[in-house]
């Protein structure tokens, strides 16, 4: 079944890898805040090392997690097997998000061999506990291919467009929390 594992080691980390899929969950430290959980896909997700990730935050509709981070840096990140054996990984930590423009972003981004125009971020994740579950009621599932409604999205945007995207859409959370809105607290 489940178990807590030292460090991400080299197993491990291929098998992170090779998902196609990946969910982030984030909670504001109130109470009456929403919890969220964020799908994630394309070729976005790194381990560093055994105890770092990280991962681009791509222009959405929301930003939740960036607002989130801000607020409190709690973070978890899930992998499930949806092919081969059954596993479910979970890797809870402190996440810090470094948006586009910031002080080390270009060299947090030289991990990525393709950084999307619509990377608005990246977030690093500092993992201190690495869980392992079963798995077993995860269904199999074949990919069909990633879709194209985001990179088309994205292509047809300058990145002045994508920044008032941001900007209009991105500022705050559902809760009010600042994400993209006062960027001078951002890390960096």
């Amino acid at each position: 079944m489940g178990s807590v594992l030292d460090a991400i080691d080299e197993d491990l980390k291929a098998w992170i890898e090779s998902q196609r899929v990946f969910f982030v969950a984030s909670a504001p430290l109130s109470a009456d805040g929403h919890v969220n959980v964020s799908p994630k896909g394309l070729d976005t997700f790194r381990v560093l090392d055994s105890h770092t990730v990280r991962y681009l935050d791509l222009t959405g509709s929301a930003a939740e997690t960036i607002a989130h981070l801000r607020e409190n840096g709690r973070i978890t990140v899930m992998f499930c097997a949806f092919d081969g054996p059954p596993k479910i990984v979970r890797l809870f930590g402190a996440g810090t998000a470094h948006l586009v423009g910031s002080l080390g972003f270009d060299e947090r981004i030289a991990v990525f061999d393709d950084v999307p125009h619509s990377t608005r971020a990246v977030v690093d994740v500092a993992v201190d506990r690495i869980q392992s579950s079963c798995g077993f009621g995860v269904p199999l599932m074949d990919l069909v291919g990633p879709r194209d409604r985001l990179t088309a999205w994205e292509e047809a945007r300058s990145a002045a467009e994508l920044v008032e995207y941001r900007a209009r859409k991105n500022a705050t959370s559902i809760d009010g929390l600042v994400a993209f809105g006062d960027q001078s607290s951002a890390s960096g």
